[in-house]
């Protein structure tokens, strides 16, 4: 008796097209526009909502937008400063990581996993009140305004996490790059400036915008030790408006757009350079 052939391919669900290649979820620019809409709408309706309030909350909006604007310039400059700080120290870090000299090396890989994965709020509030407010030379007394501080407090991690960048850029080329270089007669030392240092520029690139995009979203924290920026504004123009409840959707919402148009154009870059610069196996 024959036996009864079985149907071995079975329907399956496919993922969407854009993610069947395993690519993760990316945010769209409908996206932003969806935050946009929704930015105005609840303006609207906080609006038609209460009928007793002297001006709408789209033009109360549009009355303090200059203020949280300039604001926002305040976060970029924070942002820009801490991230050149934490670069640079993070990359002599990530280069006593790769060090021959033992001391060095556990030291520095020691320095790095501490911030590396302290809370970066706790690191804001141990340089605001660790680091004096002003420096007494004698003659001359120097103040340490209060967003110096915050730069400092906020490049603390990101130190931490470019060193971890650089580390892992110069282990992932092929140690034959290192052996050529030895039998070219080249030092440690020119070896890796001059040849393995400029390979790794591609292969650092990506993840240090994403981090800069991480530490930009995260200069509002500077709001909680008192440092004049959009979030802290936002505040007082609330403040200022009588605690109006009927501006909370619309003001946070503002807030919410711009580092969304800010930061959405460096994510993007960041998958375009990814792409571009991937390693081929």
């Amino acid at each position: 008796m024959a036996r009864p052939e079985f149907k071995t391919d079975l329907p399956v669900m496919l993922a969407p097209p854009e993610r069947r290649q395993g690519e993760p979820l990316r945010i769209k620019l409908w996206h932003g526009i969806a935050l946009f809409g929704f930015c105005v709408l609840s303006s609207t309706y906080v609006f038609a909502d209460d009928t007793q309030a002297p001006a709408s909350a789209l033009s109360v909006l549009v009355k303090w937008m200059p203020l949280l604007l300039s604001g926002f310039l305040f976060n970029i400059v924070i942002s820009f400063c801490s991230m050149a700080l934490g670069t640079i120290v993070g990359t002599a870090l990530g280069l006593g990581q790769i060090s021959l000299i033992p001391v060095v090396k556990s030291s520095s890989w020691f320095v790095t996993q501490f911030f590396r994965n302290a809370p970066w709020l706790v690191l804001l509030f141990f340089a605001m009140f660790l680091l004096p407010f002003e420096f007494d030379l004698g003659f001359v007394v120097i103040p340490f305004p209060d967003w110096v501080k915050a730069i400092i407090g906020l490049s603390l991690p990101v130190m931490a996490n470019v060193s971890e960048v650089v580390r892992g850029a110069v282990r992932s080329l092929p140690s034959g790059q290192w052996e050529a270089a030895e039998s070219l007669a080249y030092t440690r030392q020119q070896t890796l400036w001059l040849i393995i240092l400029p390979q790794c520029v591609k292969r650092m690139l990506p993840p240090w915008m994403n981090l800069y995009s991480i530490l930009t979203m995260a200069t509002v924290l500077a709001s909680v030790v008192g440092v004049s920026e959009v979030m802290t504004l936002t505040g007082e123009a609330l403040a200022a408006e009588g605690g109006r409840t009927d501006l909370l959707a619309p003001f946070y919402s503002f807030v919410l757009l711009i580092f969304f148009v800010y930061c959405y154009p460096i994510a993007r870059y960041t998958v375009y350079l990814e792409k571009k610069f991937a390693v081929k196996d």
